[in-house]
């Protein structure tokens, strides 16, 4: 498909770019603005309890620059600035933010929103494109630079009328990824001469925004790079990233600008924002923290945040969000499965084949570091593999399958998935488990063994096992040198099934009297063949026992079928 009507963007002449070359050591400052611009993308607007609620949220997850509204174009986002500062809710490292048109009425009413405010930044915008300045607003280049310096003389004296209050500015040319650079630097230039008093203490804040995503990531990166190095005042400004999702590709504009020279990002948890959203601060922080960068930031308790901004948005998280979803750390495949298996039980030797402490085929992060637990990691559909499988039984219920048994019991598992045509839980795993291997329904019943040791030789058993076959009781004697090697020798002439066990795996569950012994039990037939059974018991010869049981059962049931 192709039309006329669109065409590639022309890239920045930036011949000597340094980015590309660059690695983020160190974090950016973060500004959340979920209460601003996430809030009013919101079908249903948060009233101003769930608002309070959201803002202590960002506080609790650390962030100390907070945009909480627009307060001279809605009287609830005045009034909620008002809430803030009147009800003393702002903790003391925190600033927070409001947005304001380059206009003196609102200006005037955003000072009196914050009125009061121990620490707060007054963000104004303009629209610098010629898109926007032409045919929105009928200006040209010298009226929106007029308007912007007039507008910022403004905001510093009512900033010093309030000197009790530490006040910051932050200008946005709204537009600045589809506006000339050259003329988005002399806009800046302007707006910052016109504030005066920036210092490296207190920079002023210069936010260059990505308001819609035209161009791709390494454009804005350019663009960035070449405005931190033609700014006059480089030491006395943070460059601020502001990026919309348009084209889905918010998260790597935004890391590719910090390489750029950025120092600071504006966006929402999760994306909320107008159109396809903003950047999702959670993608981007934990992406650094993945990378063993401090952030500043606590999603220690992801699922809870997650929660909490679902409810109060109504807005629902995708499943397969970054870090987030319900399946962000999820494996169905089976190689995906066995590889997570077997990476997981060798932890303890990364830090030897890599220098580090974490690295897990297809888990870039440990889960448990954002508070997912790992019973979910691996879940089971059709598709699922022996090792996934065996996983989600160890870690739901202590139940260590043998690798050799491992096969037989994905088959079970794999035909009640497809009969069940869905994903299945841990406990249906489990259900089957025991169902198949532990208590299969067939001819035997094991009554009772007696195995007694003989008197002059106690490796030397004599057997005593007393059964069921169709219901009918039945008693099989025989000797061994071993209690299993008994039960063996009078169960097969009993039942009729020629087997043997060469060897059996053995595992304890539970501790101290209530500890129970799990017996895994290969039978090998006359063919070759070998089926598993499992029982359970708190005497290892017994369960042995039971296990061979269940063994002859399931080979009865594959001869009846």
């Amino acid at each position: 498909m192709k039309t006329p009507k669109y065409k590639t963007s022309t890239p920045i002449d930036l011949p000597d770019r340094q980015w590309p070359s660059k690695t983020l050591t160190a974090s950016p400052a973060w500004c959340s603005v979920d209460l601003r611009d996430g809030n009013q993308a919101l079908p249903n607007p948060m009233d101003p309890e769930q608002k309070l609620e959201y803002f202590q949220l960002l506080c609790k997850i650390g962030f100390q620059e907070i945009e909480v509204g627009f307060p001279s174009a809605s009287q609830d986002d005045f009034d909620f600035f008002r809430q803030l500062i009147e009800h003393d809710h702002i903790p003391t490292d925190t600033f927070i933010m409001g947005l304001t048109q380059c206009r003196p009425h609102l200006i005037k009413r955003t000072f009196e929103a914050f009125k009061g405010v121990k620490q707060g930044i007054v963000h104004a915008y303009i629209a610098s494109s010629d898109l926007h300045m032409k045919q929105v607003f009928k200006m040209d280049r010298d009226d929106t630079l007029k308007s912007a310096v007039e507008s910022t003389r403004q905001i510093r004296e009512l900033a010093d009328a309030q000197p009790g209050s530490d006040i910051r500015y932050e200008f946005s040319p709204e537009e600045f990824t589809d506006t000339d650079p050259e003329f988005c630097l002399e806009l800046c230039k302007a707006v910052f001469d016109a504030w005066g008093k920036a210092s490296p203490e207190k920079p002023m804040i210069l936010n260059l925004p990505a308001t819609v995503e035209r161009r791709p990531p390494n454009h804005y990166a350019d663009m960035v790079e070449w405005f931190c190095a033609n700014f006059p005042h480089r030491d006395c400004v943070k460059i601020s990233l502001h990026s919309h999702n348009d084209q889905g590709m918010a998260v790597a504009a935004t890391e590719l600008a910090l390489l750029a020279g950025a120092d600071r990002v504006e966006g929402t948890l999760f994306g909320h924002g107008e159109r396809t959203g903003n950047v999702d601060l959670v993608t981007v922080v934990n992406n650094l923290f993945s990378r063993g960068i401090e952030t500043g930031l606590d999603f220690s308790d992801l699922g809870r945040v997650a929660e909490t901004v679902e409810r109060l948005t109504g807005m629902p998280i995708y499943y397969r969000q970054p870090y987030a979803g319900e399946y962000a750390f999820t494996a169905f495949s089976g190689s995906h499965q066995d590889a997570i298996n077997k990476g997981m039980h060798q932890l303890d030797k990364t830090g030897e084949l890599f220098g580090m402490r974490w690295k897990v085929p297809y888990l870039h992060v440990d889960p448990v570091d954002l508070g997912r637990s790992f019973e979910r990691l691996i879940r089971i559909n059709s598709q699922s593999g022996k090792g996934g499988i065996a996983w989600v039984l160890e870690q739901e219920y202590g139940i260590e399958i043998p690798k050799a048994m491992q096969p037989q019991l994905r088959e079970e598992v794999q035909a009640y998935s497809d009969d069940a045509a869905r994903e299945i839980t841990a406990k249906e795993v489990y259900a089957i488990f025991d169902k198949q291997f532990v208590k299969p329904d067939a001819p035997f019943e094991l009554v009772a063994y007696w195995p007694r040791p003989d008197d002059q030789d106690p490796t030397f058993i004599h057997g005593e096992v007393k059964l069921k076959i169709q219901g009918l009781e039945k008693t099989a004697i025989a000797d061994g040198n071993g209690p299993i090697s008994a039960f063996v020798n009078a169960v097969r002439e009993a039942v009729g099934i020629d087997f043997c066990v060469n060897d059996y795996h053995e595992q304890a569950i539970g501790k101290g009297a209530d500890a129970q012994a799990l017996a895994y039990v290969p039978l090998k037939l006359k063919d070759n063949g070998v089926v598993f059974g499992v029982g359970s018991d708190s005497n290892i010869d017994q369960a042995a026992a039971k296990a061979i049981i269940a063994g002859l059962n399931r080979i009865a049931k594959k001869q009846e079928s």
